[in-house]
């Protein structure tokens, strides 16, 4: 999982954003429907905050939560079970060249912005904006 950085350099090109946002919008609207026949992909209500494509588009990594953040490893789970039908699934409503390889991982942004959060309430940083 780790940091959600991208490799070194000028960050992503226009075509990694736009393909990236495809199928962010593709996978939710397949995981809202309920198309992909796992039982317990069928009992979760799974965001899909994110997907960041590779330089080449080959492989896109979407980040994913479970609604209210619960059994998190559980939904990751059965996404990571069920790949290859979600890529099927996913590429049937795009115009791709290539359909990517799908990978999943937790979305930790709710996460991240808490910590930033409670860092901006505590004391010590309250006592030094103030003093600015």
């Amino acid at each position: 999982m780790g940091s959600r950085r991208f490799s070194e350099g000028p960050g992503p090109s226009q075509r990694q954003l736009r393909v990236g946002e495809l199928l962010r919008r593709r996978l939710s609207e397949v995981l809202a429907r309920g198309d992909i026949h796992d039982p317990d992909l069928g009992n979760m209500s799974i965001t899909v905050g994110e997907v960041r494509a590779s330089p080449d588009l080959k492989v896109a990594t979407a980040y994913v939560l479970p609604l209210g953040g619960n059994r998190a490893e559980d939904a990751l789970a059965a996404l990571r079970r069920n790949k290859a039908e979600i890529r099927r699934v996913v590429a049937k409503g795009l115009e791709l060249k290539f359909a990517p390889e799908l990978r999943f991982a937790i979305d930790e942004t709710f996460d991240r912005l808490d910590d930033t959060r409670r860092l901006f309430s505590s004391d010590t940083v309250r006592r030094d904006i103030e003093g600015e």
